[in-house]
């Protein structure tokens, strides 16, 4: 729940877990396109024969995911509109060596987030709109104590439908294994296109909205 934009590592694993979530899609069979004008950098339309569907890609590199409330306080921005959710997780917080692509439904995702909302409300927990919005463990267990627990566990009731190989940020994947082992390996620092991708998928601006100022 940091801010990934104070590690470059970070920023660029970011769109690694987003690329793994889209992959894993494709090797599922999906065609995914990005929506003309939806403005909502995590959201695809994901179409697979006669079913068209849209949904959220959300990554996170300490297994849990969020979702903020609207202005009203009455729905989810962005999860109010989408038929599924793509969660994609590092396997492990510490020693992160697999993106874990799991495919939820979107009427449980939200009854999960309702939950937790509903029980930080009653609980007298102040509630974050915007942009930081309520966070949910995808691999914690269920329960009503601590209340940060209510609706967790949407990754221990979805197995993953891919678990997929994660490359040293700043280095291609097919190069990982080639450089594994040798000390002083200086890493690729991100890029201005790796930087405008992260920053558009994390505040659901489109690519082309953002503009990256260098001064010397």
């Amino acid at each position: 729940m940091a801010n990934i934009f104070e590690d470059p590592k970070k920023a660029s694993r970011k769109a690694q877990l987003f690329e793994a979530g889209i992959h894993a899609l494709e090797n599922d069979g999906w065609q995914v396109e990005k929506i003309p004008g939806f403005g909502k950098g995590s959201v695809r339309k994901i179409t697979k024969g006669s079913q068209e569907r849209i949904v959220s890609i959300r990554t996170t590199q300490d297994q849990w995911i969020a979702f903020p409330r609207n202005d009203a306080g009455d729905a989810w921005v962005t999860l109010s509109d989408v038929d599924a959710v793509v969660a994609v997780s590092v396997d492990d917080k510490e020693n992160p060596r697999f993106a874990q692509v799991h495919l939820i439904e979107g009427d449980e995702m939200r009854a999960r987030f309702d939950r937790a909302y509903q029980a930080r409300i009653k609980a007298g927990h102040s509630v974050p709109k915007k942009r930081r919005g309520i966070w949910i463990s995808l691999y914690d267990e269920e329960a009503s104590s601590p209340v940060s627990r209510v609706g967790a566990g949407a990754g221990i009731a979805h197995k993953p439908i891919a678990r997929i190989p994660l490359a040293e940020p700043g280095l291609p994947a097919e190069q990982e294994k080639k450089e594994a082992g040798h000390a002083g390996t200086d890493l690729r620092p991100l890029s201005i296109s790796d930087a405008k991708k992260s920053l558009s998928m994390f505040l659901e601006v489109p690519e082309e909205s953002i503009e990256i100022i260098i001064r010397s």
